[in-house]
């Protein structure tokens, strides 16, 4: 049986993650999951191994840099993504994770409410599928996975 592995990205402010990987769980789903590094913090600092920097630009860039080895690797290994847009803030790492999905031919599922549908017209026209709940992903998941 092929274990598929899933992709969550996206919105680390809410346990949206967590609920999908419970409902998997939950259904029998032979799924791994893999994120980015989800430790706000940890991720700023991803770089600061490499030495101080006076300029939180260079800081940033330094850190965007030593995540992404992490996130394209997995971007790259994953069967399927989840990309999640909060409403809180503006998940630019999703919207150029969902880039990356779509120029790999990697098939995704965007996760968000729909009072943001406008702003991610093009972000969810090369989606899969739109779902607005944890739950509805873990259905298409089942769906996909399990289907005879």
């Amino acid at each position: 049986m092929m274990i598929w592995t899933i992709y969550l990205s996206g919105e680390i402010h809410t346990d949206w993650r967590q609920q999908i990987m419970d409902g998997a769980q939950a259904a029998g789903l032979p799924v791994e999951f893999t994120s980015a590094v989800t430790d706000h913090d940890a991720s700023d600092a991803a770089g600061d191994s490499l030495g101080p920097e006076s300029d939180g630009f260079w800081r940033d860039h330094k850190s965007s840099k030593v995540n992404a080895i992490r996130t394209k690797n997995l971007i790259e290994q994953c069967d399927i993504a989840v990309v999640r847009f909060g409403d809180k803030y503006k998940q630019w790492n999703a919207a150029f994770d969902a880039g990356q999905l779509a120029a790999l031919g990697k098939p995704y599922i965007t996760l968000h409410d729909s009072d943001i549908i406008h702003p991610l017209k093009e972000v969810d026209g090369a989606a899969m599928a739109w779902a607005q709940t944890p739950e509805q992903v873990v259905g298409i998941l089942e769906y996909v996975i399990s289907a005879g």
